[in-house]
């Protein structure tokens, strides 16, 4: 099944994703710093529902907030 980037399990992803960012204390600049891959707008229009997220980038925003993918994961499952 392919999701499209509005579907409601993505948008909770995305959700999830920006709560981590403000739980870890990082402005969007920060996180793009981090990442080192991308600036603050690209961060933004993750946020936003305007950019996809495939599972590398998904890793890679757990370990810039400090989180284990896997308990987010975990959490996805359970819903």
């Amino acid at each position: 099944m392919v999701l499209s980037i509005h579907h409601q399990r993505y948008e909770s992803m995305r959700a999830r994703m920006k709560a981590m960012r403000l739980e870890a204390g990082l402005t969007q600049a920060q996180m793009a710093r981090r990442l080192k891959m991308v600036d603050q707008s690209y961060v933004s229009k993750i946020e936003r529902g305007e950019r996809y997220v495939d599972v590398m980038f998904f890793l890679d925003w757990c370990t810039a907030c400090g989180v284990r993918a896997s308990d987010i994961v975990s959490e996805f499952e359970a819903d």
